[in-house]
């Protein structure tokens, strides 16, 4: 990639721009639906994140492409997508280097630079299947706001004191009424 490539600000039609805005407000969530056996965490797929978005992108007269561009070290994506104007908008290339230097490298590095060039275009990110997703709107109370912590509290709850001290170095204080160990920074 040239330095006029990385600097240069692309230019979004009015229809394509618009049409994206309408979609992007209709986009779901893409839910962590998939386990990684290494990590034992929960993670969105590829298909979950395609679902978040294609069908309000469709409602809305855009399709949606990801193509690959020429790499030798891994994979680079671009995500584009295409309304029915003939406008178009790219997210611009993604380069995800292959882990190994085989099929399943190239395979792996692939799928997780097409899933995150299309949340990073998209503006979504991935959440838990908690239950709650079928709701759109949920609503939260405000928690209470209450008055500072002070050192003498013995709830025995950490909490964190930011100080300046006379050397000039910030530090902070994460201590409780039995504990006052200090971590600079």
């Amino acid at each position: 990639m040239n330095t006029e490539q990385v600097n240069s600000v692309q230019t979004i039609g009015k229809a394509i721009a618009s049409a994206f805005v309408k979609a992007q407000a209709d986009f779901g969530p893409a839910l962590k639906t998939n386990t990684n056996p290494h990590f034992k965490s929960k993670y969105a797929g590829l298909d979950a994140c395609v679902e978040a978005v294609i069908d309000a992108l469709h409602k809305h007269g855009i399709a949606l492409m990801q193509r690959t561009l020429p790499c030798e070290s891994g994979v680079t994506v671009e995500t584009v997508f295409i309304h029915s104007s003939g406008e178009t908008m790219s997210s611009g290339p993604l380069h995800v280097p292959a882990s190994k230097n085989d099929p399943q490298g190239y395979g792996s590095a692939l799928t997780y630079a097409r899933r995150y060039s299309l949340m990073a275009a998209c503006g979504i990110a991935p959440e838990d299947d908690d239950g709650h997703a079928a709701s759109k709107a949920t609503t939260y109370a405000k928690p209470a706001q209450s008055a500072p912590r002070t050192k003498d509290e013995d709830d025995g709850i950490p909490f964190v004191r930011l100080s300046k001290p006379s050397n000039g170095k910030a530090s902070v204080k994460a201590t409780t009424p039995a504990d006052d160990d200090e971590i600079p920074f």
